[in-house]
């Protein structure tokens, strides 16, 4: 095993927990669950602590706000007082209008079931990006969350790392190309490479703690 192998074997046994396990979502090819990891996705790409998106996720759950159609169903200041809830408070206005929004496009253009988007796209990531971000409040960024995470469900996207994840790559003198990472990961997770690969981005911490047990 060289000492690539090392590293990436030493991150993911470290730090290798998607975001999605991290907000309690169990993550099926399902319309709920996918619907989760989309709120997530929207809520991480803001410019706003992880910990905090997280928190906001769950928060959103425990409101029942957990499909599309409760979303869509909720009232404004329903959604405000639940991202409120989660520490959400910098975005949480402009946020509630979007989610409502987003929520209202799903199920009018997809029947609230993201895996009618999925095949929409065919299976095409270029196309799987632009169409994530039709949903208000969904940017490259965003579109790049959900991907990286669904890769486990949906892995005709695998191997997928979006800027963050391959920025961790490069902090740890690992390849930037997804395809020889995904080598040096063998059997794990796709999606559990890339989210172990964003926490070494940010997060210094993780950086110095994988390489020395790398040695």
């Amino acid at each position: 095993m060289d000492r690539r192998e090392r590293v990436v074997r030493e991150l993911v046994g470290a730090h290798g927990r998607t975001y999605a396990a991290e907000a309690g979502i169990t993550l099926k090819d399902t319309p709920q669950p996918l619907y989760r990891l989309l709120v997530l996705s929207h809520l991480l790409s803001a410019r706003i602590r992880g910990s905090i998106a997280l928190a906001t996720a769950r928060a959103l759950h425990e409101a029942g706000l957990r499909d599309p159609r409760r979303m869509a169903r909720a009232s404004w200041q329903e959604r405000v007082d639940a991202l409120g809830r989660g520490g959400y408070r910098r975005y949480d206005e402009r946020t509630a209008t979007q989610l409502g929004e987003a929520a209202e496009l799903l199920n009018d253009r997809w029947g609230g079931d993201l895996r009618r988007l999925r095949r929409e796209a065919d299976g095409e990531v270029p196309e799987l990006r632009r169409l994530l971000q039709e949903f208000a409040g969904m940017g490259p960024a965003g579109a790049g969350i959900f991907l990286r995470e669904a890769q486990g469900v949906w892995p005709e996207t695998a191997p997928f790392l979006d800027a963050k994840a391959l920025q961790g790559a490069e902090r740890l003198e690992l390849p930037r190309d997804p395809e020889r990472l995904a080598e040096l990961a063998g059997d794990t997770d796709p999606a559990v490479l890339a989210a172990a690969l964003v926490r070494a981005a940010v997060d210094e911490e993780v950086v110095r703690d994988t390489l020395d047990r790398a040695g």
